[in-house]
């Protein structure tokens, strides 16, 4: 017999086992709809749990629960405190089919999760620029503002909720702040009211075209399966991808869920076990992605590690019985050359094609069809020297690509991406946080000016890659911080020296100069830093960019 969760079994271990075991569950139909006053709850089960200290009204509206709506890490995080604070007794079954049950019919609408699925996707975000001042005050000191607009919830309920907040966290509420929670992440909004009259959620079984990106790996393309699993919501799912740089093919198969049609969480691994290497494309990886709301497009990331710092980037496509263009390589080609073989990478290509079928835009030339078949077009083609420096599209016959390939005439400088990151020592109790650098070109853009926004990416350049710890000039000690490879991956040292270190990841070009002469250099910020502290007498751990006290948590 399993025992019940509770705070007396469920250890911090066992919450974040726990955090995967309620992400994979079966999930219903879309709700039928909601009164003014609230949503009614209908399951029996949530009843029974949540009923004991959320009242029921006469309508089945239960206290609080009726009145909000989140993502399912949303309820799964209320679930888990519950449990942690209130002592309820929850099997991990039961555990599941309330997640599934409230991420539902109590979720949120594609239109409203989409500007928060940074945090599902566990993506290192900056939120300042785009948020109001006092939201970020108020709630990026411990966790990402997307965590609270995650909810929604009326205005008097973030009232209530921002004064439970407080009296557990011990602060004081900020007015504004909660004005502006009630303002972006109100209860009742349009889009919800339209996404959950719907009968059905969208359709998602069958044959998706793929696109993905690992951050030092470049691109990969292919196909993703996807099968029904029982219900209407659980699905089985097999992936090829294949890789533009080597052409070497990756193998998964997972198991997912969507709920409320458009919050797809899922688990998913390579055909084979996955080797010590922690970015091993076979790893174990959990999956969150974002379902449009006609089902065409799925988006969202795969990931893994110690702080979820691997993974794919990864787009979704239904397949469709014309000839779809999904990829063109290289991303960039200079204004003046001649000769360039390109590659179009699609699906269901014609047996014949010409150069006719293919645009690029002006000053562009396409000369002769190379080779091609149902998946694969490569091209020769001119550039002219007066041709437009800038992203163009590319289409072939009816399937347009945009910003498929940038036109250009220099490398201006490169930039390290990320530009500042986090490494860690490991312990005992946890395994070390490894970094993947990428060095891309950039052309200055129609200002003449240099790192500003309307510059030119132009994809991944030829860098030999190198380490420089601050304040050191002994090559020797470098290797006590860590180590980085030819391909740009750092691995921390694994003797923990019970300190951070300020490191920059150095990418020097092996093929472009800039004006001077010499090689283009381009530098990403890294700290290498320990799993956990302790300051006044509270134990700080790390979690993905920030860090967390680890008896309360995040607020």
């Amino acid at each position: 017999m399993r025992m019940p969760l509770s705070w007396r079994t469920l250890k911090p271990s066992g919450v974040a086992q726990a955090a995967t075991i309620l992400l994979m569950s079966a999930a219903p139909v879309l709700a039928q709809g909601q009164t003014e006053g609230g949503i009614p709850v209908t399951d029996r089960l949530v009843q029974a749990r949540c009923g004991t200290c959320h009242a029921a009204d006469e309508r089945g509206n239960l206290q609080r629960i009726s009145w909000a709506r989140a993502t399912p890490e949303g309820w799964q995080a209320a679930i888990q405190r519950m449990i942690r604070e209130n002592d309820i007794s929850v099997t991990p079954p039961e555990a599941r089919a309330i997640v599934r049950y409230l991420g539902t019919r109590h979720g949120l609408a594609p239109e409203e999760s989409k500007p928060v699925m940074h945090y599902a996707e566990r993506r290192v975000h900056d939120e300042a620029a785009t948020l109001n001042a006092a939201l970020v005050e108020a709630c990026a000191r411990c966790h990402e503002v997307a965590r609270a607009l995650s909810w929604r919830r009326t205005a008097d309920g973030w009232k209530q909720f921002t004064d439970t907040h407080a009296a557990r966290y011990q602060f004081t509420p900020d007015p504004e702040a909660i004005a502006q929670l009630a303002k972006v992440a109100p209860f009742s909004t349009r889009e919800w009211a339209s996404w959950s009259a719907r009968a059905h959620a969208p359709e998602l079984t069958g044959r998706w075209l793929m696109t993905a990106h690992v951050q030092g790996r470049g691109n990969f393309y292919g196909e993703m399966d996807v099968e029904s699993a029982g219900s209407g919501d659980e699905f089985l799912t097999r992936v090829r991808l294949h890789s533009v740089n080597d052409g070497g093919v990756v193998v998964r198969t997972g198991r997912s869920v969507v709920y409320a049609g458009t919050a797809w969480r899922g688990r998913s691994q390579g055909s084979s076990a996955a080797r010590a290497a922690p970015d091993d494309l076979s790893t174990e990886a959990r999956e969150a992605m974002w379902v449009a709301a006609d089902g065409s497009r799925v988006e969202g990331r795969w990931f893994w590690g110690q702080y979820d710092e691997l993974g794919f980037d990864v787009t979704m496509r239904r397949a469709a019985s014309d000839a779809a263009l999904l990829l063109v390589d290289p991303p960039s080609i200079k204004a003046g050359s001649k000769a360039n073989r390109i590659r179009l990478i699609g699906d269901r290509f014609p047996a014949q094609v010409t150069p006719a079928d293919i645009t690029t835009g002006s000053g562009v030339t396409v000369r002769r069809i190379i080779s091609s078949t149902s998946g694969e077009i490569v091209a020769e083609v001119d550039v002219a020297p007066s041709a437009v420096s800038g992203p163009r599209n590319v289409s072939f016959r009816t399937s347009t690509l945009e910003r498929a390939v940038a036109i250009y005439d220099r490398v201006d400088y490169v930039k390290v991406t990320p530009e500042s990151s986090l490494a860690t020592f490991g312990s005992q109790a946890y395994s070390r946080g490894v970094q993947q650098f990428e060095a891309l070109g950039w052309q200055r853009g129609a200002d003449g000016k240099l790192h500003t926004a309307d510059d030119l990416e132009l994809g991944p350049v030829q860098v030999a890659w190198s380490m420089e710890v601050f304040y050191e000039t002994d090559p020797n000690k470098q290797e006590r911080v860590g180590t980085v490879t030819p391909t740009g991956f750092f691995l921390p040292a694994a003797e923990n020296p019970g300190t951070n270190v300020d490191v920059w990841i150095v990418a020097t070009a092996t093929t472009e100069k800039g004006q001077d002469g010499k090689p283009l250099v381009g530098k990403g910020y890294l700290v290498v830093t320990v799993p956990t502290y302790t300051f006044e007498g509270r134990t700080y751990v790390r979690e993905l960019g920030r860090w967390v006290e680890t008896e309360s948590g995040a607020r």
